[in-house]
């Protein structure tokens, strides 16, 4: 990734363009991606480069990385990547207000004796209902006091939907986006290796190598994290120095869609999944229980070779964007979540606008306009 002042500038008045049309198309009507010799050509020139014939489209962002300002002691982060066809969007919503870090429904019933809901087949119409009988979870019940004690454990709640013919691409070619787009999900979020800090190979094996400011990039910020290259665009990682899980279960609810692209040879994936990870303090003997609850909306690309200039079953990322509830965002630039916990902070109310990591009915992309300080959730 270049440094400040590589990229070509771009007013705020096309910033916001680009993003209200990303977000209206879901990126397939997104500038194409050029070559580095084109996009050099482009710079010299004043003006956007040209993509090569028989390259994959996807979404140029134009500047380099922005950090929004914001007040208090954590700030809201919002995050736009050169990275070719892949979006990273942050909305680190964190500021945890003490008395609001559990859930608010009835606190003896976790869930394991009422059975895991159904899967999800469509976006919610809202947040799960909140009760006020706020219940505190512990080792033993680390998703008391949580919807998540009703969702499926871990990959049982990545689901597949039934691969059909589409776009050009065959059943076999469809089914091997799906269940690639799963293996990913699961390296990515729910791998143990992953979670405590290691490098994630499985996942970005995954990913197409010809995608220059994709899985490269991402293989920098997993090399170097910072505020401008930061893993947490596409996987869940905590220091293991800091914190470490409570209990084996990471709880999972979302659905995964497809349909044909803009052109034969080329079918999309779209994913929406939210995790939440209970964790506990590094130290020994160590006992209260935190949560941090990750969504994360994505869009991949498998593509014909024989159409398409691509390495053969691997995805392209058209958009990823990502939130995390109860991760301390003043500390963004060592790649890892910083889960934040009740006794550990001022009993106050906390800054910026309230956001229910829960609530799955409005789009992460819809979100974007408040995406430039940090929040306070209401429950984790």
């Amino acid at each position: 990734m270049g440094k400040r002042g590589d990229e070509p500038s771009v007013s705020d008045e096309e910033w916001a363009e680009f993003l209200r049309t990303a977000q209206e198309d879901g990126g397939r009507g997104a500038p194409k991606e050029p070559s580095a010799a084109d996009r050099r050509a482009g710079q010299r020139a004043g003006k956007p480069a040209g993509q090569r014939a028989g390259e994959p489209e996807g979404w140029r962002t134009g500047p380099a990385w922005r950090e929004m300002n914001g007040g208090g002691r954590t700030r809201r982060r919002r995050w736009a990547a050169p990275l070719g066809v892949l979006l990273a969007l942050g909305l680190a919503v964190v500021a945890v207000r003490p008395e609001l870090v559990t859930d608010r429904l009835p606190g003896r019933d976790t869930g394991s004796e009422a059975g895991a809901l159904p899967a999800e087949t469509a976006r919610p119409t809202g947040a799960p209902p909140e009760e006020p009988f706020p219940d505190q979870p512990t080792l033993e019940e680390p998703f008391r006091g949580s919807p998540a004690a009703a969702w499926e454990d871990g990959a049982a709640g990545i689901h597949v939907p039934e691969a059909k013919a589409v776009g050009g691409m065959s059943k076999e070619q469809v089914a091997h986006a799906l269940t690639s787009t799963r293996q990913l999900l699961i390296t990515a979020n729910l791998d143990p290796a992953t979670l405590r800090g290691e490098r994630p190979k499985a996942a970005l094996e995954l990913l197409d190598p010809l995608q220059t400011d994709g899985r490269r990039l991402i293989e920098k910020a997993l090399s170097a994290p910072s505020a401008e290259q930061n893993p947490l665009w596409a996987f869940s990682r905590f220091d293991p120095s800091e914190v470490r899980p409570a209990g084996t279960i990471v709880k999972t609810r979302g659905r995964m869609t497809y349909e044909k692209g803009e052109r034969d040879g080329q079918v999309l994936v779209h994913a929406d999944y939210t995790f939440v990870y209970p964790v506990v303090r590094a130290r020994p003997g160590a006992t209260e229980v935190a949560r941090t609850v990750v969504r994360r909306e994505m869009t991949f690309a498998l593509y014909d070779p024989a159409k398409i200039q691509t390495t053969p079953g691997k995805l392209y990322v058209l958009r990823w964007l990502e939130s995390a509830g109860n991760d301390d965002c003043t500390r963004d630039a060592d790649g890892f979540l910083h889960p934040q916990f009740a006794s550990e902070l001022p009993h106050t109310d906390g800054a910026g606008p309230e956001v229910d990591p829960y609530d799955r009915s409005t789009p992460l992309a819809d979100q974007s306009d408040q995406s430039e300080e940090c929040g306070t959730v209401t429950r984790t």
